[in-house]
């Protein structure tokens, strides 16, 4: 069993309600596509993006919380967290992300309600950190996989909502020149 998969089903095993979960990073790539590289399997934590209309509810949750340290607490001796659960407006999106959702359906679940931004989103995503190598992989297997156009990144990069951050603006528009050679290879790649 992948990564992803043993730290989302030990974290549902600890819930007690329905949970919407809208996974990012590589627990994204990892369960949300078909064919996604063997290392995104490997992937150490599972991160999560917090719609803001959500926040209130989610930070008052004791049981969600408690779930979250009892499942790391666990898992720690091999590793493997749930780490970074972001606010939606710490995150690159397009502001209208939440209306393209799609839903995870691995592992299965109890409790868990498991969605990925659309992949444009997580593009955005992948962006924070750069030129990280890394991400530019990940964004490469994702524009290749749904055929990612350039007319659809440049789209994305018009709607992105950026966090008021020097580093992160900076970030952003260090990775905007990479990602579009990407889609552009891509492209010329599948003519």
């Amino acid at each position: 069993m992948d990564n992803p998969s043993i730290i989302l089903s030990t974290f549902d095993g600890r819930l007690s309600r329905s949970t919407r979960l809208i996974l990012y990073g590589r627990a994204a790539l990892c369960l949300g596509f078909t064919a996604a590289p063997p290392e995104v399997a490997e992937s150490k934590d599972v991160d999560a993006i917090i719609p803001l209309a959500d926040l209130d509810r989610l930070s008052e949750d004791d049981s969600f919380w408690d779930a979250q340290e009892a499942t790391n607490r666990e898992l720690g001796p091999k590793g493997l967290y749930i780490t970074h659960l972001f606010r939606a407006d710490q995150v690159f999106l397009r502001h209208d992300w939440e209306k393209h959702l799609v839903p995870v359906l691995r592992p299965p679940t109890r409790w868990l309600r498991l969605f990925r931004p659309a992949t444009v989103d997580l593009v955005l995503t992948k962006m924070m950190r750069g030129d990280d190598a890394q991400d530019m992989a990940d964004i490469r297997f994702m524009v290749q996989h749904d055929q990612v156009t350039p007319a659809q990144i440049e789209n994305a990069f018009s709607e992105a909502v950026i966090p008021e951050l020097v580093e992160l603006r900076d970030a952003f528009e260090r990775a905007k020149p990479l990602v579009r050679e990407l889609v552009r290879k891509v492209g010329a790649a599948s003519e």
